[in-house]
């Protein structure tokens, strides 16, 4: 009997397969995890020989064996069991992941609730190269969810396909050789520059004065000792600024794609981040001291879920939108998120002299302003900061006075967005200012979320 004609709905082979069948990770996943365990192993050994710790008796060489060796067979045991008992499987309406050793758990995702895919390479999972898949999905206590650990090439796919059915698209678009959308790419942040940028940063040169003064102290009186309190938080600081600011945003590039922006960035740990501009809450350009002189802005951004997860890539990290630009380049891209916002808009409401008594320099470095597109409050006097905020993203405001502000006839407006680095506010304006700022916002808030007419 002939084989009868598909239906018109019929999803093509290579697509049904692919949901009818469930599919693991790769097997080396158990491998990284073995790894990571050795390393956690390796730095508790460490740590107990910096307290005077003598492994029991034992020879060091012994004790680093057994302690490496035992995290890396139970590292590996476990991340192979984790690794067995994990499945993911694409159907016609949503992902589900199942995992659990002992307890299991099935997660399912529906493709309308996605709002982001991103790609992070982990140092050591890059190595043999692998990737982990991040999903983001709209609300909820927990919108991240993970895959841990795919061949690059299976994670840009899968990533593809995702994005493609968040979209809306249909099944027979989508299947697994579908070409990369084309990029545009919008700059390029060599790392030169970004090294030259955090060495001409305030708290990077504050951090060198500093350890230098308490390694001058500590010579000068010679109790090394002593000052170890106050060498070691210093050299945690520079590390922790070198990190975030070189290693995590080395060779970063911004692109532009039909959905959003796409960055990606890293030395030792890859990542490639999508940033939907249906998600964009608000845009901070941040002008430390020292940047000014040289006309140099960083970039922040508030994106709806990435400032509460409590994932291995810090929100810090995630909110960086330009981690050194020029004032064009700044503006355009502004301009890409939050169309036909200005920085600086026209008409300013200041910061009355008389609230000197709350910020005696920085009083006079304020303002916020209002057009048809934006709110925008600037603060700061050694580090400018000016936040913009989309009226649409505007989900209340709060008009504050206290008894201090009362006495000086002074208020605060703030406009609340999702926690970010985004922080709009209008601290100790003059009280009359602040009633008109505040209900005007609303007004435009209300207006800017209205129903379009048809």
């Amino acid at each position: 009997m002939p084989d009868s004609e598909p239906d018109a709905g019929t999803v093509p082979p290579p697509v049904a397969a692919r949901e009818a069948i469930g599919s693991r990770t790769h097997p080396l996943t158990g491998l990284v995890q073995g790894v990571l365990w050795a390393g956690a192993a390796m730095f508790a050994l460490l740590g107990q020989l910096a307290a005077g710790g003598d492994g029991e008796g034992l020879p060091i060489w012994v004790d680093v064996l057994m302690r490496v060796g035992g995290g890396l067979v139970v590292g590996v045991t476990f991340g192979f069991l984790t690794w067995w008992f994990t499945r993911y499987l694409i159907d016609g309406t949503e992902l589900r992941i199942t995992s659990g050793i002992l307890q299991k758990s099935s997660r399912r995702i529906p493709y309308e609730r996605i709002q982001s895919v991103d790609i992070a390479e982990p140092f050591l999972a890059r190595i043999i190269g692998l990737a982990e898949l991040r999903i983001e999905m709209a609300g909820g206590k927990s919108s991240r969810t993970s895959l841990r650990y795919l061949p690059l090439e299976d994670a840009r796919r899968l990533r593809r396909l995702l994005l493609g059915r968040a979209h809306g698209r249909a099944a027979d678009e989508l299947d697994a050789e579908t070409a990369e959308p084309e990029l545009e790419l919008i700059a390029h942040v060599s790392p030169g520059r970004v090294v030259l940028g955090t060495v001409l940063s305030l708290d990077f040169l504050g951090a060198l004065v500093g350890l230098a003064a308490v390694l001058v102290a500590a010579i000068w009186f010679d109790q090394v000792i002593a000052f170890l309190g106050g060498i070691i938080p210093l050299l945690t600081w520079l590390g922790q600024i070198v990190s975030k600011r070189v290693l995590a945003q080395w060779d970063f590039t911004l692109t532009r794609s039909d959905t959003g922006l796409r960055i990606e960035r890293g030395m030792l740990s890859r990542t490639s981040q999508s940033i939907p501009f249906a998600r964009v809450q608000g845009v901070a350009l941040e002008e430390p001291y020292v940047w000014r002189r040289l006309g140099w802005q960083r970039l922040e951004v508030d994106v709806a879920g990435y400032a509460s997860q409590g994932s291995s890539d810090s929100s810090d990290s995630s909110s960086t939108l330009l981690p050194i630009a020029d004032p064009e380049l700044a503006a355009a891209v502004l301009d890409e998120l939050v169309p036909g916002a200005q920085s600086v808009p026209a008409e300013r409401v200041l910061v009355p002299r008389r609230s000197w008594p709350f910020a005696p320099i920085g009083w006079r470095y304020r303002w916020v302003a209002a057009d048809d597109v934006a709110f925008v409050a600037r603060s700061g006097w050694l580090e400018r900061t000016t936040d913009v905020v989309p009226h649409a993203r505007t989900q209340s405001v709060e008009l504050r006075q206290g008894p201090w502000q009362r006495r000086l006839g002074v208020a605060t407006v703030e406009i609340h967005t999702p926690k970010g680095p985004v922080d709009a506010d209008g601290p100790h304006l003059d009280a009359a200012d602040a009633h008109r700022v505040a209900f005007a916002q609303l007004a435009r808030a209300r207006q800017a979320r209205a129903p379009r007419p048809a």
